[in-house]
């Protein structure tokens, strides 16, 4: 699973993304700073069963900490978006080929309304953040529409005399865009679509776009700059936005993480504090950047960085997270490991699901599942649920 850091230029996307993955990204206040794609791993944090185990765990991927584990998840940011993308301005054709595989999106806002539609710097207050919601949006529609429209009548009539339904035809036509037959009949319901797709004007197919991108790539909202972002204006995006808006303060998460590697100060990604081990190694600038920081999440509870990541994941896509398991007693692989996975999993996934996500051979094999803490036989058709600790039986 991949999440996607979208958004106009110069509002904090690569900041955010920096801070999310402290992977190396080229940050700096004029547009177009990001033309490749920067690509790392962020985290979601989850209870750890190793607490009620009793043993350490020894996870391979992410990390464990005060018995909150640091599951891996794909975060990837693009080039900044500019009105009319769709058509190739700016960097779009390759802003929007980019993001084909993101199973959702956060969209990085500048809520201080400090930077205008290209991404210029302006007096902060003089531009609407609401609007840019809107624009992309729209922008992220007229592209799926362009892909949609492609000989549509000549298709939609070839679909009508073959009696092929419409969702079957529109799945093959955006197979690229990782999204599912299921989505596109439900977008197709959500839309009121006519059921000939020949009588489908330009309006109808954009209405339709914009429902199947609700439904196969969701968006959230980072309103970023919070720290200097009027409160109201922040409250209008909540209110208005029409979509999960969470306020991020991404120069400060960078700048506390940057902080806790250096070894300055103790800190966990989403925590409300942090603490200064050793004032003296730090300047007095220093000290008075932390001291800001430290006021900003008395108010606020964290920088919002974190919080976007596990709510993209949590919220927008339903993942739980389930931890499989080769010895359901002690909870460990052949090599005695405890818990060394764990898996984020759409809410929905089977046993004989996770199966075939562990390795193709188990589930081809897949012979039955034990749930680790009940100890009881379940079959193909479990619905694992979140936190689970399974062990998938299999033909050798």
């Amino acid at each position: 699973m991949e999440l996607g850091i979208v958004g106009k230029p110069n509002v904090g996307k690569s900041t955010f993304f920096s801070a999310a993955t402290l992977a190396p990204a080229q940050i700096a206040n004029y547009p177009f700073t990001t033309i490749e794609p920067n690509r790392g791993v962020a985290f979601i944090r989850v209870p750890c069963p190793h607490v009620e185990l009793g043993k350490p765990c020894a996870p391979i991927h992410g990390g464990c900490q005060d018995g909150k584990r640091f599951v891996p998840v794909d975060v990837l940011d693009v080039a900044g978006l500019v009105p009319m993308a769709h058509e190739g301005r700016g960097l779009g054709n390759k802003f929007l080929d980019d993001l084909r595989q993101a199973a959702a999106f956060i969209h990085v806002v500048d809520a201080s309304g400090s930077t205008d539609f290209e991404g210029n710097p302006v007096k902060p207050g003089t531009h609407d953040p609401l609007e840019d919601v809107r624009f992309l949006e729209d922008e992220l529609a007229h592209w799926v529409r362009g892909i949609l429209s492609r000989d549509l009548e000549k298709v939609a009539r070839r679909a009508e005399l073959e009696e092929t339904p419409i969702e079957r035809v529109l799945h093959d036509r955006l197979a690229g865009l990782g999204v599912t037959e299921n989505q596109i009949h439900t977008a197709l319901l959500e839309a009121g679509m006519d059921p000939r797709p020949s009588k489908w004007t330009a309006e109808d197919a954009l209405r339709l776009s914009k429902r199947i991108l609700q439904r196969g790539k969701p968006m959230m909202v980072a309103a970023n700059k919070a720290d200097i972002a009027p409160a109201e204006a922040i409250e209008r995006l909540t209110k208005e936005a029409g979509t999960i808006v969470v306020p991020t303060a991404a120069a400060y998460e960078l700048a506390l993480r940057r902080a806790a590697k250096a070894g300055l100060i103790a800190y966990e990604p989403g925590a409300p504090s942090f603490r200064i081990l050793d004032p003296g190694k730090l300047s007095a600038e220093q000290l008075a950047g932390l001291k800001k920081i430290e006021a900003f999440l008395g108010t606020h509870g964290s920088t919002g960085v974190q919080p976007c990541i596990e709510r993209a994941g949590r919220d927008l896509l339903n993942l739980i997270v389930v931890f499989p398991v080769e010895d359901e007693t002690h909870w460990t692989d052949k090599k005695g490991n405890v818990l060394p996975d764990a898996f984020l999993v759409p809410r929905s996934v089977t046993a004989k699901d996770l199966a075939f996500r562990v390795h193709t051979d188990l589930g081809r094999g897949f012979i039955r599942a034990i749930n680790a803490r009940t100890r009881m036989v379940v079959g193909h058709d479990y619905a694992v649920q979140d936190g689970d600790v399974i062990k998938i039986v299999a033909k050798a």
